[in-house]
């Protein structure tokens, strides 16, 4: 065999191994309601996928798809990731279950995780975060630091999630601050910045020196800053360029170990379809810096509820606790169950304004 023959036969054999290499590295498939440039939201989700890219190196590859409209537009991406290949995908935003479901239904070889879903299926996955934890703080915080006792929320869609931090954040506001009152506005949109920012602008309008949100985008913190005295919450990630006013802190959501733990399933194949809703104790749920503009007593204040929260000692929705119309809800001392949680669709005694049906 000459010298040419010679060269051919192991080029043959490294493009024979490269081919089985990338047949066997794990697809993994990302698809966000957001730009991953959000700043929060998709921004938090993308970085768990960067963050599997580095833990599994060449053993895996990425794929995502930004800014994907919840409904047909989500199930014809996930189509076609799983047409391409893809294991295992991750859809990250309420509106897509059932679309998941759907695809699921057609490719059931592939793995599939729905963020903040409950519906579920043999390769159906669905995982959250007790984001009512976080709000939690925040409302504590804002209790304190508002001088108008008016605290404005923007919020995306009246779905449990999402009326579950309103309930959260203002149980806490009013146990420091009895006289606070809560404006809600329903933007009906998780992710538009200019739709966040009139919102923003219109509690300010309406006295709000605290800006709570349940939407992705930077710039209700934008608005507030032009504002003045106004203060604000990162919501999903640090948004930090707001430091120290009028960001003062942040919720904060970590997904890398999930993404990490589920995609080793995968490779392992003790993949199992589960339903994963944790907090701050296992880290899922973080609570940015507390920054200088706020008094220490509060920060301590604060950093004594997280801790209390992380080791079980403290429930947020722990009663005596009432429904909006005053009937009785949770006895002294009585915590919520998460059954209920989930499917919250109601205010506590002391909000004003109706949860849109």
């Amino acid at each position: 065999m000459n010298r040419r023959t010679l060269l051919a036969s192991a080029a043959f054999a490294l493009g024979l191994a490269g081919a089985a290499a990338a047949q066997d590295r794990v697809k993994v498939g990302f698809v966000y309601v957001g730009p991953i440039g959000d700043g929060g939201w998709t921004y938090e989700h993308d970085k768990g996928r960067l963050a599997v890219e580095a833990h599994f190196g060449d053993a895996v590859e990425t794929v995502y798809q930004e800014s994907v409209p919840e409904g047909a537009d989500a199930e014809r991406v996930m189509t076609q990731m799983a047409l391409s290949g893809a294991d295992l995908i991750f859809a990250t935003s309420f509106g897509f279950m059932d679309p998941v479901i759907n695809v699921a239904q057609k490719f059931p070889d592939v793995k599939f995780e729905h963020a903040t879903g409950y519906k579920r299926a043999d390769n159906v996955s669905t995982y959250s975060a007790r984001f009512y934890e976080g709000r939690a703080v925040q409302g504590l915080i804002a209790g304190h630091m508002t001088e108008s006792n008016i605290i404005g929320y923007i919020a995306s869609y009246p779905i449990p999630e999402v009326v579950r931090g309103i309930n959260s954040a203002f149980i806490h506001a009013r146990k420091v601050n009895p006289d606070v009152q809560f404006k809600v506005i329903w933007a009906y949109t998780w992710f538009d910045p200019a739709k966040e920012a009139d919102a923003a602008t219109a509690l300010i309008e309406q006295g709000a020196d605290v800006i709570l949100q349940h939407t992705d985008s930077t710039a209700p913190q934008a608005a507030a800053e032009r504002a003045g005295n106004v203060y604000t919450f990162g919501q999903a990630s640090d948004m930090i360029e707001y430091a120290p006013k009028p960001r003062i802190s942040s919720i904060i959501d970590n997904w890398a170990p999930y993404y990490i733990e589920r995609v080793q399933a995968v490779i392992d194949g003790t993949w199992e379809s589960v339903d994963t809703w944790d907090g701050i104790a296992p880290g899922m749920v973080g609570i940015g810096e507390i920054t200088e503009a706020v008094p220490a007593e509060v920060k301590a204040e604060a950093e004594a509820l997280i801790a209390a929260m992380a080791s079980g000692e403290y429930h947020p929705f722990t009663g005596p606790l009432n429904r909006q119309d005053g009937t009785p809800w949770l006895a002294e001392g009585e915590v919520a169950d998460d059954g209920t949680l989930l499917g919250m669709n109601f205010y506590v005694e002391g909000l004003t304004g109706t949860v849109p049906q």
